[in-house]
């Protein structure tokens, strides 16, 4: 039988079409694959050309193609190339794993622009992805606005995240959720997106989902809620370009040591301060040092440079995690400059929307919408209040506060009622040298003041809290082994959260004699300003009934005018950066705050009250008025350690 060599051209095509969907390329790892084939369309890139991985990139895309790693969350910034990441990852595994896409991003709308803009002109210009699409550019139902079927039998959908209906009857062996942060949390009602969506690469022999979004609200967004369920949270730490010390990239800025730094004249010459030794790097420098750097897990310790291989604190090998969460922000990114970072951030400093915006893409970080929280002065200012007596009837006990300033004392004694109740009923201020004896002693008349209760009952300040910050330590301590160290107490602020309100030691100091108690600023006014937000129910006020929390301000001038109110609203929540982590502090940006400050400690004075000498201002509430009908049983009855009460 003679076959002509047209007919054995033939034949052999024929032989390599019908084995095709057996040939298996040798393995590629998904960055040599996107090197080797990966493009970038001139309609979704800022640069049309070849693909070249980032040393920063090189993890992340890596361990989107791990088959070991069944969970990659990305929170990123803008500017970190992550949406060509995504697709570079969606080609390697349908070509090269041939796998099966499921792409969800948070609209039908923005799914058909996804597959639009982004799929289409991926397929179109990848050849090793092109070669299975050979619909492309027709009418075929291999190729809808949804679903791409390719000659290899695999598909990827693009589906939109909102409705539950997307998530139905597809099975998949990857999820990809792009932009996680803008879904709905709940999808009609059936549950979270993620939840819905891995529900579809359950069957799938290695399934793989991957999220990643720039954050956006503190507490609701959801890719911070999916990188809270990992154990593992990676940031690249790259080694100094002089004193070789590896250290994550961070904002840093005026109040952190480290980070990147400007000046005034020229923020657009940004550089970054070394953590370790301060050393001054300029951007080209440490670029240059990221593909030495490693992925460091803040959480555990466990590192990688590739996202291939994984190592233990130890050094030793360790098998690849199933869940990883990765952090990248534009300080690490070559698409733009420290400089013009710097600048950006200057322009939204100012403007809490723009703040937001800045967090949010330029740092990648959640913004939380409790920073700059403040309460209006007008509100607090239009609800002051009229009562009888010197001090409401409801009070049972008063405390009171100085705060020392460099030329002048102040003074505040606030009333306090069951549940906490509050009332302004005293303000001092008296103006002169703080270390002379003249000035001490108007005040120790102010700390021997007494008060009318509006049923005549004569009070006492039943504990004193004295600022002793500043240049006159010596004499605030002074004072109170004059009036007395459990009475009159020297505080000191310790802004950090976590911290008691008042922390009183159990023995005095050997030095000073006194018992200088720290104060948690931030907690103390964490619950003022909470209860600043109560309302004041003014039938109960006339009423005499108890409103636990509620704060009340007199409308009396001399006591509370337009600048005491401003004084306690002085302060408002913003974030900071300390010791190289974003923390959240209460400022009063250079506003007179004495007014809050005296309240605080005022508070704190309760409290060792309280939990030192066991005042219970509910007992007190049900206690006789020494004097009155019920005073032969007064030693009968139990009593709070205080000096509350005073017989005339």
């Amino acid at each position: 039988m003679n076959i002509s060599q047209p007919q054995l051209t033939e034949f052999a095509g024929s032989i390599r079409a019908g084995l095709k969907p057996l040939e298996r390329p040798a393995p590629q790892t998904p960055v040599e694959w996107a090197d080797d084939n990966f493009y970038l369309s001139s309609e979704s890139s800022y640069q049309e050309g070849a693909w070249e991985t980032l040393p920063f990139q090189v993890a992340i895309l890596n361990a989107m193609g791990n088959d070991e790693i069944r969970t990659v969350n990305v929170i990123k910034s803008a500017r970190v190339g992550y949406s060509k990441m995504l697709l570079a990852a969606a080609a390697y595994q349908v070509e090269h794993k041939r796998r099966n896409i499921l792409f969800l991003v948070p609209t039908d709308g923005s799914a058909a622009g996804f597959m639009k803009s982004q799929i289409e002109t991926m397929i179109r210009d990848v050849p090793a992805v092109r070669e299975l699409a050979p619909w492309y550019g027709s009418k075929h139902r291999d190729n809808t606005l949804d679903t791409k079927r390719f000659s290899h039998g695999k598909q990827l959908w693009c589906r939109g995240g909102a409705a539950a209906k997307n998530y139905r009857e597809l099975s998949a062996d990857t999820v990809i959720y792009d932009e996680l942060a803008a879904f709905e949390p709940d999808v009609e009602k059936e549950g979270s997106p993620t939840f819905l969506g891995d529900k579809r690469i359950e069957g799938s022999t290695f399934p793989k989902s991957i999220r990643g979004s720039t954050p956006k609200i503190k507490g609701t967004c959801q890719i911070e809620a999916a990188a809270s369920e990992s154990p593992h949270l990676f940031r690249l730490h790259v080694p100094c370009p002089h004193c070789a010390a590896e250290q994550p990239l961070l904002w840093g800025g005026k109040d952190c040591a480290f980070g990147i730094k400007w000046s005034p004249e020229r923020p657009q010459d940004a550089w970054y301060k070394c953590a370790a030794s301060g050393c001054d790097v300029q951007q080209h420098e440490m670029q240059a040092q990221q593909s030495k750097g490693r992925w460091v897990c803040e959480r555990t310790g466990i590192w990688t440079r590739d996202a291939l291989d994984f190592y233990g604190a130890d050094g030793e090998a360790i098998p690849s995690p199933e869940s990883v969460t990765f952090h990248v922000w534009t300080a690490y990114s070559p698409f733009t400059t420290w400089g013009r970072i710097v600048l950006d951030f200057l322009k939204a400093k100012d403007d809490r929307n723009k703040l937001k915006t800045f967090v949010n893409t330029t740092l990648g970080e959640t913004f939380d919408e409790s920073e700059g929280e403040k309460v209006d002065w007008e509100v607090l200012y239009g609800r002051r209040e009229v009562w009888t007596g010197q001090v409401p009837a409801l009070a049972v006990l008063l405390t009171g506060f100085i705060d020392t300033q460099d030329d002048r004392y102040e003074g505040r004694v606030w009333a306090w009622g069951p549940g906490e109740e509050a009332w302004l009923v005293y303000r001092f201020i008296l103006m002169g040298d703080p270390a002379s004896e003249e000035l001490r002693r108007k005040v120790g008349l102010e700390l021997q003041r007494q008060f009318t209760r509006a049923d005549g009952l004569v009070m006492k300040v039943d504990r004193w809290g004295w600022d002793s910050g500043g240049h006159y330590t010596d004499e605030v301590y002074a004072e109170s082994r004059k009036h007395g160290v459990l009475w009159v107490i020297p505080t000191k602020g310790a802004s950090q959260y976590g911290k008691p309100i008042a922390n009183m030691p159990r023995t005095r100091s050997k030095a000073s004699k006194v018992y200088l108690t720290e104060v948690g600023t931030d907690n103390a006014k964490e619950l003022i300003y909470s209860r600043y937000r109560m309302p004041v129910d003014t039938v109960k006020s006339q009423a005499g009934i108890n409103q636990p929390g509620v704060i009340h301000l007199p409308a009396n001038d001399d006591l509370c005018d337009e600048s005491e109110v401003k004084q306690l609203t002085a302060e408002e929540k913003v974030r900071k950066l300390a010791n190289g982590v974003w923390v959240h502090r209460w400022d009063a940006r250079g506003r007179r705050n004495e007014a809050l400050d005296c309240l605080v400690g005022a508070l704190a004075a309760l409290r060792i009250s309280q939990q030192r000498f066991g005042a219970d201002l509910d007992l007190l509430a049900q206690q006789p008025v020494p004097g009155g009908d019920e005073a032969a049983n007064e030693e009968d009855r139990p009593r709070a350690k205080s000096n509350y009460w005073k017989r005339d």
